[in-house]
């Protein structure tokens, strides 16, 4: 895969703004010429078909790496981590699984991505248990919950309520949240100004025709997990089916009582066919999302 030596490359002499501006010159592809060109990929490993996928998808790759701003790490390094990962998507895109290639590349970036962050942080600076690494990931999304993303300190309810929600200490949360201060660029911060108006980094990330992120993440990876769900409910028989459905599937879920009664038998018995069903659920899920290429196998 050679011609990825010709991808566009951030970096700090170069600026984001210049970078982002350049790939945006790469046109997004239509289903069927994105089906085409994974073909040529896939039958006869050719280049030329495997540059253009990942060239229509470094928009997508920007876009998520912009999502993990805020570690204290070089944006462009991000970046770079996030092209990684879209490359290695390309390179096992099966195009006849029926779904689109940014629905299976995003989970290919957000894991390079991470690795990445990881190797930064090390262990011992981020801490080992997985309710640490699980505060790393998700500070800043509970902060943003509580309208808490001002630079400095927490205000100590607010390090109260996310250490209850993320099942750490609230002094995990106020180290956590000093380590990750500073270093943030903004989406909104500017990078140029004209006549016109003013340009935002995150005008770069989209499209005036189409928005490939938001409209192929959403849509695409939404079918997917329906079907898939549709489908694992076939290893349930019609009793399991009912009563998972009635109780973790409905917007208005009913009580056990009421399954009790409806079919005569304990609330426990009730309780334990939902278990049962829910881990069969799950298994085959997992199961589906592995022939689907969303998992890799052990």
């Amino acid at each position: 895969m050679s011609n990825y030596t010709k991808l566009p490359v951030p970096s700090p002499e170069q600026g984001l703004n210049r970078y982002l501006q350049e790939i945006r010159k790469f046109p997004m592809l239509e289903p069927e010429e994105e089906y085409m060109l994974a073909k040529r990929w896939a039958e006869h490993q050719d280049t030329e078909a495997a540059h253009k996928l990942v060239t229509s998808h470094l928009r997508l790759a920007a876009k998520i790496a912009m999502g993990y701003r805020g570690y204290g790490l070089p944006q462009a390094e991000v970046i770079s981590e996030a092209n990684v990962g879209l490359m290695q998507a390309v390179k096992r895109f099966d195009p006849e699984k029926g779904f689109r290639l940014a629905t299976y590349a995003m989970w290919w970036i957000r894991a390079s991505i991470q690795e990445y962050i990881l190797r930064s942080w090390s262990l011992v600076k981020m801490g080992t248990t997985s309710a640490q690494k699980k505060l790393f990931f998700n500070l800043r999304k509970a902060k943003a919950r509580l309208g808490a993303l001002e630079e400095g300190d927490l205000h100590p309810e607010k390090v109260k309520q996310i250490a209850h929600d993320l099942n750490v200490t609230e002094d995990e949360v106020i180290s956590m949240n000093r380590r990750m201060s500073g270093g943030d660029a903004s989406l909104n911060a500017l990078v140029s100004s004209d006549g016109e108006g003013a340009t935002q980094w995150q005008d770069w990330l989209t499209d005036d025709n189409a928005d490939q992120a938001a409209e192929l993440e959403e849509k695409d990876e939404l079918q997917v997990r329906r079907e898939m769900l549709a489908q694992a409910m076939d290893v349930l028989n019609d009793r399991e089916k009912d009563i998972l459905t009635k109780r973790r599937l409905s917007e208005d879920p009913i009580t056990l009582e009421e399954l009790s009664g409806e079919y005569g038998v304990s609330r426990e018995r009730i309780r334990q066919i939902e278990v049962r069903a829910f881990e069969k659920l799950q298994k085959r899920m997992k199961e589906l999302a592995k022939e689907k290429g969303l998992l890799e196998t052990a």
